[in-house]
C-alpha cells in the first residue's frame, strides 16, 4: 500500500498556501490505522575520539589508512574461503580435493601475490585479525583445515619468525576496540 500525504511547509512565507508539498511514503495497517512506514537504515552513534597527544591521533590515522587498505582483502579471504568450502564438500575424493586446493592457490597467488607481499608489518597483523572477524576461524584453523595440521604448523612457525602469530584472535570490546569503530565506519559509509 502507498500513501500519498499532503502538508503545508513548515515556513508559511516560503510556501503560498495554493503551494501543497506532497511526499509518497508506504504504508501499514496498524489496528485499523494507515500509518506511514519509512524503513530506515540503521545508523551506529559512536562516542567522539578523545585523544591524549598529537602521536595518539597520527597513530589512529594510521589505523585508519591500514585498515582501509587490508579490510577488503578480508571481506574478499571470507566470501572465497565460503566458496572453496562448498566446492570442496562437493568433491569425491581427497585427490580431486588437493587438485582443487593446488589451482585455487595458484590463482590466489596471481591476483593477489604481490599485492599481499607489499603489506607492510602492521597491515599484514591486521589482515590476520581482519580475517579472523569475518570468518570467525583464526588464520591458522583456516589453514589447518585446508591443508592440514602440518602445513598449519609449518606457516605457524615462520609466521613466529617474522613477528605474526596465526592464532591471533580478534577481541572486538577489548584490544580491538578501535579497530571495530574503524570497520563499523566503513560498513556504515561513513568513512570513506
Amino acid at each position: 500500500m502507498v500513501l500519498c500525504f499532503l502538508s503545508f511547509g513548515m515556513a508559511p512565507n516560503l510556501l503560498s498556501q495554493d503551494t501543497l508539498k506532497h511526499i509518497v511514503v508506504p504504508g501499514k495497517i496498524i489496528e485499523g490505522d494507515t500509518v506511514p512506514y519509512i524503513d530506515l537504515r540503521t545508523v551506529v552513534v559512536f562516542p567522539q575520539l578523545d585523544f591524549k597527544s598529537w602521536s595518539e591521533l597520527v597513530g589512529y590515522e594510521r589505523l585508519v589508512i591500514n585498515i582501509k587498505k587490508v579490510y577488503p582483502y578480508a571481506k574478499l579471504a571470507a566470501v572465497k574461503l565460503t566458496e572453496y568450502k562448498l566446492k570442496l564438500d562437493s568433491l569425491p575424493n581427497e585427490r580431486e580435493r588437493k587438485k582443487f586446493l593446488k589451482a585455487a592457490e595458484k590463482e590466489l597467488e596471481a591476483q593477489f601475490g604481490n599485492e599481499i607481499k607489499d603489506l607492510n608489518f602492521m597491515q599484514g597483523k591486521l589482515l590476520i585479525k581482519l580475517i579472523y572477524r569475518q570468518t570467525g576461524n583464526s588464520t591458522f584453523a583456516i589453514v589447518k583445515e585446508l591443508r592440514g595440521s602440518f602445513n598449519a604448523f609449518i606457516y605457524q612457525t615462520v609466521a613466529r619468525i617474522f613477528g605474526y602469530d596465526l592464532r591471533a584472535q580478534y577481541d572486538p570490546e577489548g584490544s580491538d576496540k578501535a579497530i571495530e569503530h574503524i570497520v563499523q565506519m566503513i560498513d556504515d559509509g561513513s568513512l570513506q
